[in-house]
């Protein structure tokens, strides 16, 4: 009997601590890493969070940016900075698609087009209103929002339901493409 518990507490303590598993989904700034499909609750800090209702009596481009940080699904970006794409992308009408913007470890290259180009739209105001989404349930929306409250932005809102809140209030989508145009 004494064996059998001694073996548990061994085995309990080869187990990961849930702390441990819990740290291995942000990194040391707090951005979201792994497993973006997953309930988030709350709003990066000094970000806030906008309902779908509020979003859609905002015009596009005129009230605030909409900004898409949705993943390219199956696509790439070339090294002349042109997106090849898999498949067509469907987003709130007006907004600028910065894919893979929105991953807690960004790729090479993608920070600094990201940050130059929302520097771009916003022509340098920091004070713009910025509304970043993704889908609902997914981490890179609220990882582009902190991303850009970290630079100074603070203007800053993130749509949690994403593209989901969008299309439940029945709002059409369109076809999006890649800031910084497609290859052909």
């Amino acid at each position: 009997m004494r064996l059998a518990h001694i073996g548990v507490l061994m085995a309990a303590l080869l187990l990961p601590a849930p702390a441990l598993a819990q740290d291995a989904l942000f990194d040391a700034e707090g951005y979201r890493i792994a497993h973006y499909r997953a309930p988030v609750h709350s709003a990066p800090p000094g970000v806030g969070r906008i309902a779908p209702q509020a979003a859609a009596q905002l015009r596009p481009g005129r009230d605030a940016l909409f900004i898409d940080v949705l993943p390219a699904e199956g696509g790439h970006r070339e090294a002349d900075g042109r997106w090849r794409l898999a498949m067509p992308h469907e987003s709130i009408p007006g907004a600028h698609w910065f894919p893979e913007a929105g991953r807690g470890e960004l790729a090479p290259g993608i920070g600094n087009w990201f940050m130059q180009g929302i520097a771009r739209l916003t022509g340098g105001r920091r004070d713009r209103m910025l509304i970043l989404f993704c889908r609902s349930d997914c981490w890179m929306g609220w990882n582009a929002a902190k991303r850009l409250r970290a630079q100074g932005y603070d203007n800053v809102w993130w749509l949690a339901e994403g593209v989901e809140g969008w299309t439940d209030l029945k709002r059409p989508l369109s076809t999006a493409r890649p800031e910084g145009g497609v290859a052909p």
